[in-house]
């Protein structure tokens, strides 16, 4: 199958075609025409499967069709008096545009990465679209949002926030998003969307995206969805079949010497690790720095100037190696990604899951190295039970 054959405008497959994208993952085999008729969706699937496409392109041609119908002739137009065209627009500015379609998503890095994929899918639509997070001043935000957008990308706090304020109203609202809704669970943000519900039309498109499904995101599905199609393309908890996967045993003093051992043998791949917590990410940064290996970290405490910084360096592949912790790596989105690194193993096996599907993104290979110390000898059985495969492990001496 080709994108030709999922009835997408011609519009959006030029744009599409230009990023060189050829096939539909099975996740947009499936959940493309679902959206695309209209259904709501409960969409299960891994990260780097290629669900953002299956939101965005049917936004972008039920919004750009809809813009088609609404947009008066020119000869209407002229029969109509000026003041009465402006007040078509309720009351606002002539250009500036009703927020239409709302992506809710947990992260700064993964709204980025969303607002990316707009400007890629819709660069023939005419659509308008602003990504808003918090962590910045809010003004560069704001004065894009007065221009008037069609599609908005947010996180939880900014989108409540600029809500409060009067800058946002969602009340012409016909589709919505709720992207990594269990990542949005392990943050904390589940009263957050709550309280986002009653502000929007009851009368939308919903869809709905979880890598896993925990009972409280079942019953939140369930909440917001009506009558939806379930689209779910790899089971849940498992893992990309084109990761290479391999276990360290080593002892915590020697997790330094091997990391420095592995990334001087893979010096021209990309390598992203992943520390469990921020002091940890910073330290290993500065061991490496010591030995001669070029990297970047980011996590938490990073200003999202410094994050944006050092993951442009990362995707452009300037610096070849990524420390992160887990949360500021979610949104991560390199396509060829070659090489995952847990130097700490996650406290629950499902993060070891999110984590390695870093690499092995749309159809390409990867490999995912674990460091296990005597400690960690349980989880790494947690996670060949939660995954149902065996990994290959090597003593590290």
């Amino acid at each position: 199958m080709t994108f030709t054959d999922l009835d997408i405008s011609e519009p959006i497959l030029r744009a599409i075609c230009e990023k060189g994208y050829d096939a539909p993952t099975p996740i947009q085999e499936e959940g493309i025409p679902v959206a695309l008729a209209g259904r709501d969706m409960l969409g299960i699937a891994q990260t780097g499967t290629g669900k953002t496409a299956v939101f965005a392109v049917p936004i972008i041609q039920h919004l750009s069709a809809a813009r088609a119908e609404e947009r008066p002739s020119e000869a209407g137009q002229k029969d109509i008096p000026r003041r009465e065209r402006r007040g078509r627009n309720h009351g606002r500015k002539p250009g500036n545009r009703s927020i239409k379609a709302l992506i809710l998503t947990p992260t700064r890095e993964l709204a980025i990465q969303i607002g990316d994929c707009f400007t890629d899918y819709g660069k023939y639509s005419g659509l308008r679209h602003a990504v808003i997070f918090g962590g910045v001043k809010q003004g560069a935000q704001t004065e894009k949002l007065a221009k008037g957008v069609d599609i908005l990308v947010a996180t939880p706090g900014r989108l409540l926030d600029l809500i409060g304020q009067k800058y946002i109203s969602l009340d012409a609202l016909t589709h919505f998003v709720l992207d990594e809704a269990d990542r949005m669970l392990d943050m904390g943000f589940i009263a957050d969307i709550r309280r986002l519900l009653p502000l929007i039309p009851r009368e939308r498109q919903t869809l709905f995206f979880s890598a896993t499904m925990p009972d409280d995101i079942v019953r939140l599905s369930k909440n917001i969805l009506s009558n939806p199609v379930r689209v779910e393309v790899t089971p849940v908890a498992s893992t990309v079949d084109t990761i290479e996967q391999r276990v360290y045993f080593v002892e915590k003093p020697e997790k330094k010497k091997l990391l420095i051992e592995l990334l001087r043998k893979e010096e021209d791949k990309s390598v992203l690790i992943f520390s469990r917590t921020k002091h940890g990410a910073d330290n290993i940064s500065r061991i490496l720095r010591k030995s001669g290996i070029e990297n970047e970290a980011i996590h938490g405490d990073k200003s999202q100037v410094q994050r944006q910084r050092a993951l442009t360096s990362f995707k452009s592949g300037r610096v070849k190696v990524l420390v992160a912790t887990d949360i500021a790596a979610r949104g991560i989105d390199i396509r060829e990604l070659e090489i995952v690194i847990n130097y700490d193993l996650p406290d629950v096996a499902e993060t070891y899951v999110h984590r390695i599907g870093r690499t092995g993104r749309a159809g390409h290979s990867g490999t995912a190295l674990t460091f296990c110390s005597q400690e960690d000898h349980m989880m790494v059985k947690d996670i060949q039970k939660l995954t149902g495969k065996h990994i290959d492990t090597i003593l590290y001496q």
